[in-house]
């Protein structure tokens, strides 16, 4: 009887989750995360030596909610609202030598362009194992902020110089971004979800380029992790 009734309850709970996101029904996801990003085709710096300094990629934050509409049981369609950061940043760079007949150390630290957006994601995703979800789609973005950074030290004997630079950019950059996102969601028993998505950028963020110059685009990707509320 006890074996019974627990088959049954646990029926009922089976039943109730997969019900739980059935034709019809919205949900609203809470997210946050990080991204890693480079821009393509990005101007080259030299170093005091004249040798270009290698682009790495750039990690920054991602926060906003995604609400999503079950079309069936398998397949819905999604449209969020995220802050998102991208960008590209370079190596850091150290050179001890003779500059000006002085043995001078110059540091070059923490050097990236980090570019703000206001993201509208709308996607198609199709749960193809239980919580697994595939999901492609198009992707508004909106400038908010454009900036190069990076921290210069300059050491002379016992003369010392460090220098933030925080310049500001954002007329050079174009205000609207498009990509195309495509990745993977899994939503656990806990309806924590786990979200990777790769954006590629179709836009070019820059307004005007350089004599040879070509045209640079995002390059974004993104994991984070929220929490689906059904409503």
């Amino acid at each position: 009887m006890k074996k019974t009734l627990l088959m049954a309850a646990m029926m009922v709970a089976s039943l109730s989750a997969s019900a739980q996101y059935e034709a019809g029904t919205f949900s609203l996801q809470p997210k946050a995360g990080f991204t890693v990003s480079m821009l393509t085709n990005m101007p080259k710096i030299a170093d005091v030596n004249g040798k270009n300094l290698d682009a790495v990629p750039a990690v920054g934050l991602i926060a906003g909610a995604d609400m999503e509409y079950m079309v069936t049981d398998r397949f819905s369609l999604a449209a969020g609202l995220s802050f998102m950061q991208a960008g590209s940043a370079w190596e850091d760079y150290s050179y001890k030598g003779h500059i000006m007949d002085r043995i001078t150390t110059f540091e070059m630290k923490d050097t990236k362009v980090e570019l703000d957006y206001l993201s509208i994601p709308v996607t198609a995703n199709c749960y193809v194992w239980k919580g697994l979800a595939v999901k492609a789609g198009v992707q508004f973005g909106f400038l908010t902020n454009a900036k190069f950074k990076t921290t210069m030290k300059t050491s002379e004997g016992s003369t010392n110089t460090s220098t933030d630079l925080d310049e500001d950019f954002k007329d050079q950059c174009k205000k609207f971004d498009l990509s195309i996102p495509v990745g993977l969601s899994y939503e656990f028993n806990n309806h924590l979800v786990l979200d990777a998505r790769y954006n590629i950028g179709l836009s070019k963020v820059n307004k005007d380029k350089e004599a040879g110059e070509k045209d640079s685009k995002n390059s974004v990707f993104t994991l984070t992790i929220g929490y689906k509320i059904k409503l």
